[in-house]
């Protein structure tokens, strides 16, 4: 019987925020998912013997490095992926996340300790902007400087993609000085051929999440692939092949969502993320009580 993988969390941000919480609900057994859309509590199981690998998703890895919880985790028998998203450094759009020097060396620990095919780099989402003064910018500035960083740790895997302007999103922008647009698709294709072409040179690949036209729109010579945030095929050769690789239909498959069967464990309503960034879906509109 296939073992489960756990997302922590496309939500919210648990190793920055929640790890001790995460961890009361491991030495549980069990974790009690709040429904995004308000149905009924569901239950997933926690145990080493349930549980084939953990995918941790964060912008910020130091409280997780600093509180020992990935050895902790090991030592249990978890396997371990990490998707960690570095971005420019422009507090702009993302207010409250860590000095980019700052996560840039959490990156390196974390390869060092875990090993870089643990680890996906996620450069997300790019963005275009214009300030109520006029000014048109956009966050790919040091993205160069962030590729050669992140191929020196190892990470040989790079995903990205534009940024959505839902409706949380498009309301939150009436208040800040950046106004997010969406660039047109020949802009787009030829900013992310710009990328792969930098990350060619250091031995890495481009991936995109959700982005199924633009992908269609970009020469096959570019060497664009599609993403999978989540990927089974991959943990399995980590962790062992007692999982299981089918697609996610819980995401944007119609997308070009590539990612595999999960579990997501966070909550918008009890684990609000405090990083504040202008552009996220996940972002609250009122934080609630922090969950310990």
């Amino acid at each position: 019987m296939s073992r489960i993988v756990i997302s922590a969390s496309r939500r919210t941000d648990i190793p920055a925020f929640y790890m001790p919480w995460f961890m009361t609900q491991i030495d549980r057994g069990f974790f009690e998912v709040d429904h995004p859309f308000g149905q009924r509590a569901t239950h997933v199981p926690a145990g080493a013997d349930q549980v084939h690998c953990i995918v941790f998703w964060s912008k910020n890895f130091g409280p997780f490095l600093e509180g020992g919880y990935g050895e902790r985790l090991v030592q249990k028998g978890y396997g371990l992926f990490f998707n960690f998203t570095i971005n420019s450094a422009q507090t702009l759009l993302e207010p409250q996340v860590p000095p980019l020097e700052e996560r840039l060396a959490q990156l390196d620990r974390l390869c060092a300790r875990f090993g870089p095919d643990a680890v996906h780099w996620r450069f997300d989402p790019i963005c275009f902007y214009r300030t109520r003064s006029g000014i048109t910018g956009h966050n790919l500035d040091q993205f160069a400087m962030i590729a050669g960083r992140a191929s020196a740790a190892g990470v040989r895997r790079c995903i990205t993609s534009f940024v959505d302007l839902y409706r949380k999103v498009q309301r939150r922008m009436s208040s800040s000085e950046a106004l997010l647009f969406d660039p047109p698709m020949p802009q787009k294709a030829a900013e992310l051929t710009k990328m792969a072409q930098v990350l060619r040179g250091l031995d890495m690949s481009l991936q995109v999440c959700c982005e199924k036209e633009l992908l269609a729109a970009i020469p096959a010579s570019a060497g664009v692939r599609a993403a999978s945030c989540i990927p089974n095929h991959r943990l399995a050769a980590l962790y062992g092949p007692d999982i299981s690789l089918r697609r996610d239909s819980g995401q944007r498959m119609s997308a070009g969502c590539g990612c595999r069967v999960s579990r997501d464990i966070g909550s918008y309503r009890l684990h609000p993320c405090r990083h504040n960034c202008l552009f996220c879906y996940a972002n609250p509109q009122a934080a609630a009580p922090e969950m310990k």
